[in-house]
């Protein structure tokens, strides 16, 4: 096996990984003053969407954030990136701060679990299809 293929398998095995991310540590929310602008992602912030800003997981991720303090929970999607910070693990919108009640505080701490995305799943049973009747008379 050359370094190629091992670096390809590692990959692939880490990709395919049944483990969902955790984490825990602060989360901080954007200013008033970011909203309108453009995220990383490319879409516009609006302040009263559920999204967050990561430093590493892929856009679109679904994240479940709970405040431990109070037990409220809140799925956000990340859609934006934040530095590397050894203070702060997620940065929320402000409906995503005020569902789980850190606003006031400014920061809070919470716990982070990856939501994993359910895949469609394919019908059991065709769904019934009526002909058309042919009006040959």
């Amino acid at each position: 096996m050359n370094l190629c293929s091992i670096i390809l398998v590692l990959l692939l095995s880490f990709f395919n990984s049944t483990n969902t991310y955790t984490a825990e540590g602060k989360a901080s929310y954007y200013a008033d003053r970011m909203h309108g602008q453009r995220t990383a992602s490319g879409e516009k912030y609006d302040k009263t969407l559920f999204t967050a800003a990561h430093p590493s997981l892929p856009f679109d991720t679904q994240l479940e954030i709970t405040n431990p303090k109070n037990g409220k929970t809140v799925v956000v999607r990340v859609n934006d990136r934040m530095p590397r910070n050894k203070h702060r693990v997620i940065d929320l919108s402000r409906a995503a701060a005020e569902e789980i009640g850190i606003v006031r505080a400014g920061i809070g701490y919470v716990k982070i679990k990856a939501v994993p995305i359910e895949q469609e799943k394919q019908q059991e049973v065709p769904l019934a299809v009526s002909r058309a009747e042919s009006s040959s008379k």
